[in-house]
């Protein structure tokens, strides 16, 4: 599609992201962060998909407002003689849009100023079918006017409740297995997927006199970008990076203005994102990728340590000196990193990175980068971050921002809407410079761009009205004239003001146009809007050039 379409690329320059320089590119980042203690492994709540078996990004999760469920039921108070609480109150009421999750709760929490709970606080309430007692807590998280005012919290399936469970310290009970069955954990209802749990757990509450009631409730449901699925919160090891020291500098960049954001709203979003940055989380479960270039040496003892290296005799090497003798095993890390880590070395990878190549020292870094909006996070923040660290420059000093290619109703182009525009076919039966015409014309930084074949006819009519003028012109007019007549007509250079002047009214008129279109254009590019500069030379080829 991109040769199609006539870009203008440096085709010897290809690259694939697991070439092997590439590979080694994306295995000094590692190791360099790694050293700098920007790189750590831990037990972390992140977002996992039962359906693809891999952790994925914050950024990889959709969320969609659905509807479902909201049940109410009675988290029972343990009997205890000598609390002071109201002597009706024998339970709390909690809400839940997951009752499968009660498998893991490991406290009730309520706000410490709610005065409805005073007597309750300390006290232990039973999780049903489990055979456990958990404490009722405080935090100035609740909200008291939310509901009931009371929280279970599930640390090992919820981010929020994660954070609580820190604070608290509070037991990590991990109920769900990595296809989102549920396990040992569970009790009884341990091997059941965790929709028939849910359903069957409601069923044993209302059985148990535990229910209160279920009523539809919107939500915002986190799915996979990918699959689809439902994203499952889950305590899991995985590998981060420290993102705040790499963000700080990337902020920095752009606040100065030594770097700019087209069109400068999102830079707005750029600052939010960055400036509550989380820990990113580089650890795929899947088998396609750069492996994690970590391996796990044991000197016999059965004790594991890790040995961050560039290659495996490397590795041994390195195992040897820590250990003080070779290891006797060594196995290196079985996952892989999230495909936006090496993408975020491109401006420098490609270039020879991290060797000191011509390449590197002439194009990088480079002026404009040019994509869409929807991978400001995804791509761009990261090249920033990547850059600054690993070669002490920003990778570009301007960021273009372009819309997203959509019908002509707006709406996102889908096999299933029946409204996908093949480029392939759109040249076939349009034409290439239609094609192209209509997508720089129809772009507006920041603004997704209306396409429809409607627009590609007008633009290849526009196309031929091009062609037939210049057909008229040289095959029309200039046909009859001698080869010395012709000659005599030629422009070899700018003219000057005297043989503008001496020229008939209706040249200097044109010519004149021309230079207003130059200057108009001009301005148009340097600014970035790429569309009006389009429209600008359609109008005068068409309205002004055709009809003189």
């Amino acid at each position: 599609q991109i040769r199609r379409l006539g870009a203008s690329c440096d085709w010897e320059r290809e690259k694939f992201t697991l070439d092997e320089d590439m590979s080694a590119a994306v295995t000094e980042a590692f190791v360099r962060l790694y050293e700098k203690d920007l790189i750590y492994k831990g037990d972390y709540m992140c977002n996992w998909s039962p359906e693809l078996q891999t952790a994925v990004s914050d950024l990889e999760v959709i969320y969609s407002e659905e509807m479902g469920k909201l049940y109410h039921f009675k988290y029972e108070l343990v009997p205890d003689e000598g609390a002071e609480g109201p002597a009706e109150m024998d339970h709390i009421p909690v809400a839940t849009t997951r009752p499968e999750t009660i498998l893991g709760d490991t406290a009730v929490c309520v706000h410490p100023e709610d005065e409805r709970y005073k007597g309750v606080v300390g006290r232990k309430v039973r999780v049903p079918f489990v055979d456990r007692e958990i404490p009722v807590i405080t935090d100035d998280y609740v909200d008291m006017e939310f509901g009931t005012g009371a929280l279970k919290i599930t640390p090992a399936h919820d981010i929020n409740d994660y954070e609580i469970g820190k604070r608290h310290d509070l037991e990590l009970i991990n109920i769900m297995a990595k296809d989102a069955t549920i396990n040992d954990a569970g009790g009884k209802y341990a091997g059941l997927d965790r929709y028939e749990a849910r359903a069957k757990l409601w069923e044993d509450m209302e059985a148990a006199g535990l229910a209160l009631s279920v009523e539809d409730h919107m939500q915002r449901v986190p799915r996979s970008e990918r699959s689809g699925e439902v994203i499952e919160p889950l305590v899991s090891s995985q590998w981060f990076v420290k993102a705040s020291p790499l963000a700080a500098p990337a902020l920095e960049k752009v606040r100065s203005g030594e770097v700019k954001i087209i069109p400068e709203r999102f830079e707005k979003v750029y600052f939010n994102w960055l400036d509550n940055i989380q820990d990113w989380c580089i650890s795929r479960q899947l088998w396609w990728g750069h492996r994690i270039p970590v391996w796990y040496a044991d000197k016999g003892d059965g004790k594991m340590v890790p040995v961050c290296a560039r290659s495996e005799e490397d590795a041994i090497a390195k195992a040897e000196e820590m250990l003080g003798c070779p290891p006797k095993t060594l196995e290196q890390d079985p996952d892989v990193l999230d495909t936006w880590f090496s993408s975020g070395l491109w401006p420098f990878s490609t270039l020879g990175w991290p060797n000191e190549t011509p390449d590197l020292a002439k194009f990088y870094p480079t002026q404009v980068m040019e994509t869409g909006y929807d991978i400001l996070f995804f791509w761009v923040a990261r090249m920033m971050m990547m850059g600054i660290e690993l070669t002490g420059q920003a990778p570009f000093s301007t960021v273009y921002m372009h819309g997203l290619v959509r019908d002509a109703e707006g709406q996102k182009m889908s096999k299933t809407k029946g409204n996908v525009v093949d480029p392939l076919e759109a040249i076939d039966q349009y034409g290439t410079d239609a094609l192209r015409y209509s997508l720089v014309t129809g772009s507006t930084p920041g603004q997704d761009i209306p396409l429809s074949n409607e627009r590609l006819l007008a633009n290849r009519n526009l196309c031929n009205k091009l062609w037939n003028t210049c057909r008229y012109v040289v095959t029309g007019s200039l046909s009859t004239l001698s080869d010395a007549e012709r000659d005599a007509l030629a422009v070899r250079g700018p003219i000057t003001a005297k043989e503008l002047a001496d020229l008939p009214l209706a040249e200097r008129y044109i010519i004149s146009r021309a230079h207003q279109l130059v200057t108009s254009v001009t301005a148009a590019l340097d600014e970035y809007t790429m569309g009006a500069a389009g429209t600008e030379v359609a109008r005068f080829l068409w309205d002004e050039y055709a009809d003189w």
